[in-house]
């Protein structure tokens, strides 16, 4: 009876969820789906703030799971599957609907398309490196930042009258720039590292006072800035470690030649 009832325990485990993360996860799915309705409707507005709750729920799965200790493979594998949709395919779509169809049906479908294959890759890649890679960051842009630097681009224009079709040319240059940056290996800051419970100085209080005050008056705005900012981040410190590295190589090429020539001198 013992050895049936162990049994049982096992087999209702393996088929046991945790509850509070795969809440967060699924609720960051709807959202998502909701987006993509919204954008369907034409409702672009609606459909850009979904994705950015889905952005707070997603980060807050997360770090639900690690805070208590509910992480499994089936949480990853979910919460994956979510991002596919609500970092992938609903910005794809809403970018087509938004502007992109206006190159016409086979040319804005396939950047929308190629958009949301590399977001696939990306999610399939940091899957197969999670222990590999250094938590400190992330091996190209990660896709719900993605999502939120195309998507705060259409609320922008829809919020101060920029018409889509108009500026087709520049969405699709940014989804197609934001689309290589999460498949490419430029390193972005994941902030994971930051704890919430350890003391800072006065001065970072200031900020996201100012930050949170300057979302809540010009939420389009401040949020397309912030994660522009985060997306240009990765090239522009990947250039300047490149070039400090460059340097360096050089002064140690010239050091290494200094020392052979005053070799040469001595030996004559």
């Amino acid at each position: 009876m013992q050895n049936e009832t162990k049994q049982k325990i096992k087999v209702q485990s393996r088929k046991a969820i945790y509850l509070l993360p795969n809440l967060f996860t699924t609720s960051s799915l709807f959202a998502g789906f909701y987006a993509i309705i919204s954008a369907i409707n034409l409702s672009y507005e609606k459909a850009v703030i979904a994705l950015f709750i889905a952005l707070i729920l997603d980060g807050l799965d997360g770090r639900i799971a690690r805070l208590t200790k509910t992480q499994t493979d089936f949480g990853a594998e979910y919460d994956s599957i979510s991002d596919m949709v609500t970092f992938g395919i609903a910005p794809a779509i809403i970018m087509y609907q938004w502007s992109l169809h206006s190159f016409g049906n086979k040319a804005g479908m396939m950047i929308a398309f190629f958009y949301a294959a590399a977001t696939g890759l990306r999610l399939a890649r940091f899957n197969s490196q999670l222990d590999l890679v250094d938590n400190r960051y992330f091996k190209g842009l990660p896709c719900p930042s993605a999502a939120a630097t195309v998507g705060g681009l259409v609320w922008f224009c829809t919020e101060y009258g920029f018409v889509g079709e108009d500026i087709r040319i520049i969405v699709s240059i940014l989804a197609i720039m934001v689309a290589i940056l999460m498949c490419s290996n430029v390193r972005y800051h994941s902030f994971k590292k930051i704890s919430f419970t350890s003391t800072v100085d006065y001065f970072w209080g200031f900020v996201v006072a100012l930050v949170i005050g300057l979302i809540y008056f010009e939420p389009e705005t401040t949020l397309l800035a912030i994660f522009m900012s985060y997306t240009l981040s990765g090239p522009i410190t990947t250039y300047y470690k490149y070039k400090k590295s460059r340097k360096l190589l050089l002064n140690k090429q010239k050091k290494m030649n200094n020392k052979d020539n005053m070799n040469n001198n001595n030996e004559e």
